[in-house]
């Protein structure tokens, strides 16, 4: 009855057009009534305890990162990079989108600012040279789901915030899995590249034009390498690297590549703190639930529920990320890990799975859910940024949606591709 109760809840909620964050305050409520606790003073401690947590401070600075670097001429540099090393091979733009996707995702860790930054920049492109927009727009948006599993990943600190385990080791985790998925991109892109854009200009080589691309792109590139570096040998934690990132990227856009003006600081300021606000509150309403879940022991009615696959891990974990592919067809990214995980974790660990293994497998179901219809945020960015139909988009982005999906399915079924290159890197 209890998990009926959570569900129709917050379902209900959602179904009739109540922002999230409200809806999970809602079923934190219905939760309350039946369990026979409803207390306004409880409420209110989880509420503003949800939010008061030191390492979901890096969620602002990595959204400030991304709107200086966005604004600043940071992307244009890397994609100009990009250009210069892969740009006259057949469909070069494509892969040029890639790598600068790999770049960006390292530096700000959002998925629609990088994806929103690479349209913009990289699809103008695409057009002069008579590539096939709505593939192009396809391949930005299947790009773009790279940035939830590199670190700095924004998702995965909200992952590691409600799972309670250590960022650093889940966002250096995810460095294999993010560049396996970048190649899967990359043998997509080749294959429909044959067919798409045989008769597409190329340019030609120049070792001079990309020695100078580097030269003027080196304090875009050596961002990651402050961000990663920094956590690996232990300068910084993840929220300190958030804050590195931002003024780092701050000193580049206005004194080195003068893309910006401090004037527009304000402005920028504005806009990371809507788009964090909007996050804490689905984090701090999250919370609410979270704990209500576990008085009610939804975990373990769900572990009851899925005991007869607790046998076989991987059989599990094929059923947990179609579940979890299903949620995300019709939520966005931050609810669905931050509803899913504390039903989950319990399950997972009683299983014998490696969390951080999990987390990853958890964050790029999301992030490919990040393009399946119909919520699909970032379908919807690159739409807008690119100007382009959003059936368009969808219909160029299948190919990239099924060889990533394919790369999922592949690491569950052979995990020890996650975790061998882990230690590797932590």
């Amino acid at each position: 009855m209890v998990v009926t109760v959570f569900l129709v809840s917050l379902c209900g909620a959602m179904f009739i057009g109540m922002p999230v964050a409200f809806a999970l305050l809602v079923c934190g409520v219905a939760l309350m009534f039946q369990l026979h606790s409803f207390d306004t003073q409880i409420l209110a401690q989880n509420l503003i305890s949800g939010a008061d947590n030191f390492p979901l401070m890096a969620i602002p600075f990595f959204m400030l990162a991304g709107e200086i670097m966005n604004k600043g001429g940071i992307s244009q540099q890397i994609v100009s990079v990009a250009n210069s090393m892969v740009g006259h091979v057949r469909g070069g733009l494509g892969y040029v989108a890639i790598v600068a996707a790999l770049v960006l995702a390292s530096i700000s860790g959002s998925a629609a600012a990088d994806t929103a930054a690479l349209a913009a920049v990289v699809i103008p492109m695409m057009r002069k040279a008579n590539y096939n927009v709505g593939r192009s727009a396809g391949l930005i948006a299947g790009a773009g789901c790279i940035a939830p599993i590199l670190p700095p990943a924004m998702p995965l600190v909200l992952f590691g915030v409600a799972a309670q385990l250590s960022i650093t080791k889940l966002f250096f985790t995810g460095i294999f899995p993010g560049l396996i998925m970048a190649l899967s991109l990359v043998a997509t892109w080749k294959f429909v590249a044959r067919k798409d854009f045989v008769n597409a200009p190329r340019q030609s080589f120049s070792l001079v034009r990309m020695l100078q691309s580097l030269r003027e792109a080196v304090w875009a590139l050596l961002l990651p390498v402050i961000i990663i570096g920094g956590m690996k040998t232990g300068m910084f934690t993840p929220t300190e690297a958030a804050v590195v990132a931002a003024v780092v990227a701050l000193i580049v856009s206005v004194f080195i590549y003068k893309g910006m003006k401090l004037s527009e600081l304000p402005r920028l300021l504005l806009s990371a703190a809507k788009t964090s606000s909007s996050i804490m509150l689905i984090v701090a309403a999250s919370m609410v639930s979270a704990w209500l879940i576990t008085i009610a022991d939804i975990p373990g009615q769900v572990t009851e529920m899925m005991r007869p696959f607790m046998e076989s891990p991987t059989l599990l974990m094929i059923m947990l990320m179609i579940l979890v592919f299903a949620v995300g067809t019709a939520l966005d990214l931050a609810p669905t890990v931050l509803i899913l995980t504390p039903v989950i974790m319990p399950l997972v660990k009683e299983a014998g799975i490696d969390p951080y293994y999990f987390g990853i497998m958890f964050m790029m179901n999301n992030a490919i859910g990040l393009i399946t219809p119909p919520v699909g945020t970032v379908l919807n960015v690159v739409s807008s940024v690119a100007k382009v139909n959003l059936d368009t988009v969808i219909k160029g982005m299948l190919p990239f949606l099924i060889a990533e999906t394919v790369v999922m399915f592949l690491l569950v079924l052979f995990p020890k591709l996650v975790t061998i290159p882990a230690h590797w890197f932590y």
